[in-house]
């Protein structure tokens, strides 16, 4: 169940019960947007978080959750987070783990057809570790656009995604494992 009331221009009332029940609010007011959810089922957890555009190109940002019963009550998780876009360039740097890991994203638009892209994660276990690379290229237009990433894990996958009707995209994947060819997957999806 899931349903929402908007009592005020900028806000927003939301209820959400799956195996919960959680009471949110969202307001955004110019650049600033702030959310709030509480778990009014067991009265557990709050939760909030805020974003601000600074500028036209920087965002900042942060959140936090308080358990609220228990003995594990206190703050249980906080950690925020900036993003920068500027012409063909977009970067993000986020916390994880209350400020124990940084998570870095770069995106560079080489040109109309070519993206290039780079996720790593930071920590005192790991200096750096490259998550994924990858690149997308749309410039073969009959064919489709391409995509393509290579994870810190070994797997490469690619996909291709194609345009078959108005709004109705094809997408043929595959993904292996280092060279070992019997850790080959592949698969056919359509979205409309």
């Amino acid at each position: 169940l899931e349903t929402s009331l908007v009592p005020c221009p900028g806000c927003k009332m939301t209820f959400k019960a799956k195996k919960g029940a959680d009471l949110g609010l969202e307001y955004t007011a110019g650049k600033m947007t702030t959310t709030g959810s509480l778990d009014v089922l067991n009265m557990s957890k709050f939760s909030t978080s805020a974003c601000i555009g600074v500028s036209p190109a920087i965002n900042l940002g942060g959140d936090l959750s308080y358990n609220l019963s228990g003995d594990k009550a206190g703050l249980s998780s906080y950690n925020v987070g900036a993003s920068y876009a500027t012409g063909p360039m977009f970067a993000s740097v986020t916390t994880a783990n209350k400020f124990a890991q940084f998570n870095v994203g770069v995106l560079y638009k080489v040109n109309k057809d070519l993206s290039l892209a780079s996720s790593t994660t930071h920590s005192s276990a790991k200096a750096c570790n490259v998550a994924a690379i990858g690149g997308s290229y749309s410039g073969l237009g009959s064919v489709g656009t391409i995509k393509a990433k290579v994870g810190s894990n070994g797997v490469t996958s690619a996909c291709l995604v194609k345009e078959i009707a108005p709004k109705v995209n094809l997408t043929a994947s595959g993904s292996i494992s280092g060279t070992d060819t019997s850790t080959f997957k592949y698969g056919l999806g359509i979205a409309m």
